[in-house]
């Protein structure tokens, strides 16, 4: 069970999701509608884990995604799943530019992904296990922006199929299920995309920041 606080401005999509939260056995401890309200939420209850939208009130701009880098800073390590309605690749990459392998969970999802609960529900466990996860259609808008001129071009159809899981925070085993491929097969396809890509191959979430700093233009072995 996990202790979660949820910060929605949609009053029906904030039921909604206390409603297939709690029907899976966590506890949602505060469910709140304003970025001032998260931030005073989380400082009282310390949960495991925080869902907030990126626009809250008043400006319906980047409140709740500031609110998060805010929470992150004077509570090292809280995990944080933020929901988006659009691919907004700018506020991906803010949140998870100053992460470091060290950092708890991180997550970047669209709203619509919500509504895929198994996919949902699995993304929440691995932030709060401190792993990352970015949602996939974020993941090939990055891919788009950066494919022009850069080592990119030289990736097959499946090797960026792979790439795009990999940066989703999916270990071998998980990427070989969701192409229907060998986890032998997913082995040889990520071995060429580091080569390629001059990426360290090393598991967990330095791999996703790894694969986001190419992503970003940045030098993976400075990120």
């Amino acid at each position: 069970m996990l202790r979660i606080v949820l910060a929605e401005d949609a009053v029906l999509l904030r039921a909604g999701l206390v409603e297939l939260l709690s029907r899976v056995g966590h506890e949602v401890i505060a469910a709140v509608g304003d970025a001032e309200e998260l931030v005073r939420a989380v400082d009282a209850n310390r949960p495991d884990v925080v869902i907030t939208d990126v626009r809250m009130p008043p400006g319906f701009r980047d409140e709740g995604l500031r609110a998060a880098l805010e929470l992150r800073a004077r509570h090292p390590n809280l995990p944080v799943l933020v929901l988006s309605q659009y691919v907004a690749t700018a506020y991906a990459t803010q949140l998870l530019g100053g992460a470091s392998s060290a950092d708890g969970g991180l997550g970047y999802l669209l709203k619509d992904r919500v509504g895929e609960v198994s996919e949902f529900l699995d993304a929440l466990d691995r932030v709060a296990g401190g792993q990352m996860v970015i949602d996939p259609e974020v993941i090939r808008v990055l891919l788009r922006q950066r494919s022009a001129g850069t080592p990119l071009q030289r990736l097959t159809p499946r090797e960026r199929e792979v790439l795009a899981l990999m940066a989703e925070g999916l270990n071998n085993q998980s990427i070989a299920r969701r192409l229907t491929i060998t986890e032998a097969s997913v082995v040889k396809h990520s071995s060429n995309v580091f080569m390629k890509l001059d990426l360290d191959p090393s598991e967990g979430n330095r791999r996703v920041l790894a694969v986001l700093a190419h992503l970003r233009g940045e030098d993976p072995a400075q990120g």
